[in-house]
């Protein structure tokens, strides 16, 4: 039996469920129902893509997230530290040892300065190291946040950690909090988009971006970076779209027989999936499509925005809020500094560096030069930062550090310009300011017009939220 045939054998017999289901399930499954929504509930209760009003008046209404995977060294990148230089091959302090925890380094680890050299620019006079070149045209449009502070000192747990607010697998992401708080504005695309980069994908994989114990269809699509953004997404040979639709119609039938027999809203996220793969395979190749992009638009995303890579995926992050998707996510890896092979302080770094310096930069000006950067919140961060101590490998590194590190976020309602935050002379410990990632949580939904206190899912016998039981707004960097 050949495909097309297989096709039709199968469509018959849905079809023939399809009469049978619907006789069965009239009387007290449309009695079941009426019971289950009480005359209060919305059509989101059961189309569950649709969007929703915020719980207050938001000023962002999408989150671009360039997740840089492997922990950037802040040290290298944002902190010039002249103190630690000074100090270069001398003995950490006791008390930076005693009781704490570290991925890799032992009692006798030395300090060690970065050898990188550091300005100030803009009219902030923001702290930028020579391997961020094109960061220096953005300096007065974004919020340095230079005393992030974390629990989690391995990467996989703690990458879960500020995604999901736990660092076990299990709970929702940011991403799946947002669509489920607030929905999304695209009937085309899924409302949470993660695209990957890198020689690898992130640690922890797609724990990361899971819907966990909300309903599926909150939780966040991988794309592609070359062929079908989505695997399967176009029809196999022989199946034209008159004949594809005919299958989703008659899929869809069943599953609304079933939800209207129980109620079970996993099965409105089964209808909702179905519907948005028949319209994603004309939207999303659409979307892919860079054909259309100017090419002062391209130049100004570098070289690497034509194949795939951080660069393009930025552009495509662009293109997936101007069509309305809630959240997008970009991963690039490797930011993991041990000092190893592939992961030295000098070329390694100077190569990923190198990977999302100019995209992110151009991220920021193209979306401000589209009246975009408004609304859209971008933020721009690891899972923790780097240690001021020395990892002896066969080059030295620095090993993970949950003391203090630094993310930045632009638009979307934050204050420009400005950092807050500061660390001690030897880049260490938090000493003003310090900010949890909790709070990072809970200001990223405080801008989308949430409250992190009150959006809460009921899970097993309590309610669950984000932030857990901590958190609080950074009100320092709000517009």
């Amino acid at each position: 039996m050949n495909l097309e045939q297989d096709f039709n054998q199968q469509l018959l017999h849905l079809e023939t469920r399809r009469h049978f289901f619907k006789r069965c399930s009239m009387g007290l499954g449309s009695v079941a129902l009426a019971s289950l929504m009480n005359g209060e509930a919305t059509a989101a209760t059961f189309n569950p893509t649709l969007p929703r009003p915020p719980q207050h008046a938001g000023k962002a209404k999408a989150v671009i997230y360039l997740f840089m995977a492997g922990g950037p060294s802040q040290l290298e990148l944002f902190e010039d530290k002249p103190k630690l230089r000074e100090l270069n091959g001398k003995p950490a302090p006791a008390d930076f040892m005693k009781d704490k925890q570290f991925a890799f380094l032992k009692a006798d680890a030395l300090l060690l300065g970065s050898r990188r050299t550091f300005g100030q620019y803009g009219q902030s006079g923001a702290a930028l190291s020579e391997l961020f070149p094109h960061h220096q045209k953005i300096v007065d449009d974004v919020c340095f946040v230079r005393g992030m502070t974390t629990n989690v000192f391995n990467h996989g747990p703690a990458k879960i950690f500020i995604n999901t607010g736990a660092p076990q697998p299990g709970r929702p992401s940011m991403g799946s909090w947002v669509s489920y708080g607030i929905g999304s504005e695209s009937h085309n695309l899924p409302a949470f988009v993660v695209l990957q980069s890198g020689p690898r994908g992130p640690r922890a994989g797609a724990t990361l971006w899971s819907s966990g114990f909300l309903p599926t269809t909150h939780q966040g699509v991988p794309f592609r970076g070359k062929g079908d953004p989505i695997l399967n997404l176009s029809n196999p040979p022989g199946i034209d779209d008159k004949r594809q639709r005919q299958f989703f119609d008659v899929v869809r039938d069943l599953n609304q027989g079933h939800l209207n027999a129980v109620g079970d809203p996993e099965i409105a996220t089964r209808i909702a999936a179905y519907e948005m793969a028949y319209r994603m395979q004309s939207s999303a190749p659409e979307l892919m499509d860079l054909s259309g992009e100017s090419k002062a638009t391209m130049d100004l995303y570098g070289p690497d925005a034509a194949q795939p890579s951080f660069a393009r995926n930025c552009i495509l992050a662009r293109r997936l809020v101007e069509r309305g998707a809630r959240f997008v996510q970009l991963y690039h890896t490797n930011w993991d500094s041990h000092g190893g092979p592939g992961e030295t302080l000098e070329k390694d770094l100077e190569k990923v560096a190198m990977d999302v310096d100019q995209a992110s930069a151009a991220l920021i000006l193209d979306l401000k030069q589209r009246g975009l950067l408004d609304d859209t919140l971008v933020i721009w961060g690891g899972e923790f930062g780097r240690t001021p101590m020395g990892e002896p490998r066969k080059t030295t590194g620095r090993d993970h550090h949950i003391e203090a590190f630094t993310v930045w976020l632009a638009g979307g309602g934050t204050k420009p310009g400005i950092s807050i935050g500061k660390t001690d002379d030897l880049g260490y410990s938090v000493i003003e300011e310090k900010t949890h990632v909790h709070d990072l949580q809970a200001t990223v939904l405080h801008l989308l017009g949430l409250d992190h206190e009150k959006l809460t899912f009921r899970f097993q016998g309590r309610d669950f939220r984000l932030t857990d039981v901590h958190g609080k707004v950074i009100e320092k960097i709000l517009a």
